[in-house]
C-alpha cells in the first residue's frame, strides 16, 4: 500500500440503531484493519439490546449512546465531533470491512492532491455484484448509486461523473468537513451524503475513488429495504434538496418537475401507498426557512438525460449497461 502515513489519524464512525448480528460483524472486521483506527460507534436509541452488547464484547472502542432517536445524519455528526483524526471514515453498521479499508483510504488520501475532500471506494453486495461505487448526480440534483448490480469487473471501466461517496462506506479529509459543515441534520436519513457531497463541490473539493473493493454491504439493515418507511425517508431527501437548492426556479426546473410527476406516479402505483409524496412534501417544508445553497457546477453530470435518469432509478439499469 503505497504512500500511507502511519500517524495520519483515522477515525472510523459507526452509527447504529438496533441489528446486533450486522453491528457485531462490521465491529469484528474493523478490529482486524491492518493500521491502528479509532472506532466510535453512536447508538441512536436501539430498540433491543445492541448497545450494551457492543459495550460487553467490545470494551475497547468508543461508544455514544444517544439519549432519543435522532437519525443516521445527527449521529454520524456526534460520532465525527468525538474524533480527531485528520481522516473520517463514516461506515454502515451492515458493512463488512476489508481488513486493508482504512488503510486503502488513507492512502488514497495521500496519494492525491490537497483538494481532495473525499473518497469514494467499491462497495459489494453478499452476491459478489456490485453494491455501489459512489453517486452521480444529474442536472435536476437528482442522484444515483453507481454500478449498483453491475458485475465487479465494470468498475475499471469508464462511468459517469462521480460527485461523491455513497454513505454506507464514506471517507472525508477532516479540513473538508472543518470548510462546508458536517452532514444536514434536517435530513434524517438518505440524501444526507448527497447533499454534503454538493456543497464540498462548491467549495472546490473533488473525490477521488478506489476501485478494489473495500467492503461487503447487506443493505436495507436500519430502514427496511424495500419499505414503505424508507421510500418516505428518500422522498424527504429528494424534497429538501428540492427546495434548499431552489432547483424548481433553475433553467433545469421543468425537467426536474417533469421528472417528480413520473416518479412519483409511478411510485404510488407499484407500491400502492403515498409514501414518495408524502416524504417529499415533509422534506420541501422541512427546507422553507433554510438559507438557499448554490447548486454545483462541477462534478454534476450533464450527460444523463431525462430519459436515462427515469431508467437509472430501476435496480436493474446497470447489469443492462456496459
Amino acid at each position: 500500500m503505497s504512500s500511507y502515513d502511519p500517524n495520519a489519524g483515522i477515525d472510523v464512525v459507526v452509527p447504529v440503531h438496533g441489528g446486533w448480528e450486522h453491528v457485531e460483524r462490521c465491529l469484528d472486521s474493523l478490529e482486524k484493519q491492518t493500521v491502528p483506527i479509532s472506532v466510535i460507534v453512536v447508538d441512536d436509541r436501539s430498540p433491543d439490546d445492541t448497545a450494551t452488547r457492543i459495550e460487553q464484547k467490545f470494551p475497547r472502542l468508543t461508544l455514544i449512546r444517544n439519549s432519543t432517536n435522532i437519525g443516521f445524519a445527527a449521529s454520524c455528526n456526534r460520532g465525527i465531533a468525538a474524533g480527531s483524526g485528520r481522516f473520517v471514515i463514516l461506515l454502515n453498521s451492515d458493512v463488512h470491512a476489508e481488513p486493508a479499508m482504512a488503510e486503502s483510504v488513507a492512502a488514497a488520501f495521500s496519494n492525491a492532491g490537497a483538494d481532495a475532500g473525499s473518497v469514494s471506494p467499491l462497495l459489494l453486495q453478499p452476491n459478489g455484484l456490485i453494491d455501489s461505487f459512489g453517486i452521480t448526480a444529474d442536472v435536476t440534483l437528482a442522484g444515483f448509486v453507481r454500478l449498483h448490480g453491475a458485475e465487479k469487473r465494470r468498475a475499471r471501466g469508464q462511468h459517469s461523473t462521480i460527485v461523491g461517496p455513497y454513505g454506507a462506506l464514506a471517507a472525508y479529509r477532516r479540513v473538508a468537513l472543518d470548510s462546508v459543515g458536517l452532514l444536514d441534520e434536517n435530513i434524517f436519513m438518505y440524501g444526507e451524503e448527497l447533499e454534503l457531497a454538493f456543497r464540498l463541490a462548491n467549495a472546490g473539493w473533488r473525490t477521488i475513488e478506489i476501485n478494489e473493493p473495500l467492503g461487503v454491504h447487506i443493505g436495507g439493515a436500519s430502514a427496511g429495504a424495500g419499505s414503505a418507511r424508507q421510500r418516505y425517508l428518500a422522498g424527504f431527501g429528494r424534497g429538501y434538496i428540492l427546495r434548499v437548492y431552489d432547483v424548481f426556479r433553475s433553467r433545469h426546473g421543468f425537467r426536474a418537475l417533469a421528472t417528480e410527476l413520473v416518479v412519483v406516479t409511478r411510485g404510488m402505483l407499484a407500491h400502492r401507498d403515498f409514501a414518495q409524496l408524502r416524504g417529499r412534501f415533509a422534506g420541501w417544508r422541512q427546507g422553507r426557512n433554510v438559507a438557499k445553497r448554490s447548486q454545483p457546477v462541477t462534478q454534476i453530470d450533464a450527460s444523463i438525460s431525462f430519459v436515462q435518469s427515469l431508467k437509472m432509478r430501476s435496480p436493474r439499469y446497470w447489469k443492462g449497461t456496459s
